[in-house]
């Protein structure tokens, strides 16, 4: 079939194979680029599948050659539908590590389950052996707890007071102000149940059990403070709860894989377009203009250079990990910079629908968004009839 991008809201509903399969590629050419790192060896990458993880599933596999289980829970082809692009990620992911002889498994499900987490630990027993590097990027708005069955839905929401703010409607570049309701003691709790720490715990607590943590082994979860313009709806919302649960747990996570000689923290990294980011009242705007202000300055950096810079400058460097008063990662440091703040700070309050290309990078940011689903990649023929129907492969 021709497959051609259709947007509803903040998804687009068809993802193109090959176009996946092209920005798989890009990301995989820079991470060699860069040249080898010595890093881990046995990866369990959980949220594998787009964005951070995808982009840290790549640099382990072909910036240190790593064997990579992914998990994840993408849509597959079906009556004519597209997959997701995630599902389409992983194909060409798992066909390119293949193809240089790197070991690639995948598991498609529910990664909150105990069902996967039992299916993920007989596959590193049965191939593997023990895990030295675990990455928790999962995202997801709904969880089924896996002990009392209970559905959990997150909120974007603020806590306290009603919040009112400037967004914009990307499909239709009008900026306007949004009013969004507080959020109840419910929705803040469901939120903290999905977004939170508790899963990731789990994950170390399973892995744990089963011996299959190797001496000197890491795991590291990503987080997002960003500017005071977006804390009444992120940091100090619903969602910055469930970031507080999740560093919480990596204390506990921290003092555990201390027994292992290893240790767990949390990277803060930048503000980018990914379809989390793009749900997120107020964050789509400011990125936009981020963008603008970073490529000017010769700053930007996507997912894949972020988790690059990640990898060799933190985890790998050979030298002490550097940490902020609360112990995490800083990888948001270039977006934090004080000339790249105070020039989002100076926009801000100008920026109109009539000015928001001249003002903002909402070109950028389209074209960004697009590329999620494998769109407007170079050397792709957007025209010609694709198989959307591949599956993956065990």
């Amino acid at each position: 079939m021709i497959i051609k991008p259709k947007i509803r809201g903040f998804v687009c509903i068809t993802s193109h194979p090959e176009g996946c399969a092209a920005h798989v590629q890009e990301q995989i050419d820079y991470v060699k680029s860069k040249g080898p790192i010595d890093g881990a060896k046995n990866v369990l990458i959980i949220g594998a599948s787009q964005g951070y993880g995808l982009a840290s599933r790549i640099t382990a596999a072909f910036g240190s050659q790593a064997s990579t289980i992914g998990v994840f829970f993408e849509r597959e082809p079906a009556n004519g539908r597209t997959a997701t692009s995630g599902y389409y990620n992983t194909i060409a992911f798992t066909e390119k590590a293949r193809a240089e002889g790197l070991y690639a498994a995948n598991f498609n499900g529910d990664a909150f389950s105990d069902e996967i987490k039992e299916a993920v630990i007989h596959k590193v027993k049965e191939d593997l052996g023990k895990i030295d590097l675990i990455i928790y990027s999962l995202g997801s708005p709904r969880r089924i707890h896996p002990e009392t069955g209970a559905v959990h839905k997150s909120v974007i929401k603020p806590i306290g007071q009603t919040f009112t703010g400037k967004t914009v409607d990307t499909d239709k570049d009008i900026i306007s102000d949004i009013t969004i309701e507080a959020a109840t003691d419910e929705e803040i709790a469901d939120t903290v149940a999905v977004m939170g720490g508790d899963d990731w715990e789990r994950w170390i607590k399973a892995l744990d059990h089963a011996g299959l943590i190797d001496e000197g082994a890491t795991s590291v979860a990503y987080d997002y403070i960003g500017p005071e313009v977006t804390w009444p709806i992120y940091t100090n919302g619903t969602i910055g709860s469930a970031k507080k649960d999740l560093r919480a747990a990596a204390k506990r996570i921290d003092a555990l894989l201390k027994n292992h000689h290893g240790s767990a923290f949390i990277s803060v990294n930048k503000a980018l377009v990914t379809q989390s980011s793009s749900a997120i009242p107020v964050v789509p705007l400011y990125i936009s203009i981020l963008y603008k202000v970073m490529k000017e300055k010769g700053l930007h950096e996507g997912c894949i250079e972020q988790i690059d810079r990640l990898f060799r400058t933190q985890l790998f460097s050979g030298t002490a990990l550097v940490f902020d008063d609360e112990g995490r990662a800083r990888i948001d440091n270039l977006e934090m910079k004080s000339e790249v703040q105070s020039a989002v700070a100076e926009i801000w309050p100008e920026i109109t629908t009539e000015n928001l290309y001249e003002k903002s990078d909402m070109a950028g940011y389209k074209k960004e968004f697009l590329r999620l689903f494998g769109f407007g990649l170079s050397g792709v023929n957007y025209d010609a009839d694709v198989d959307e129907a591949i599956m993956l492969k065990e």
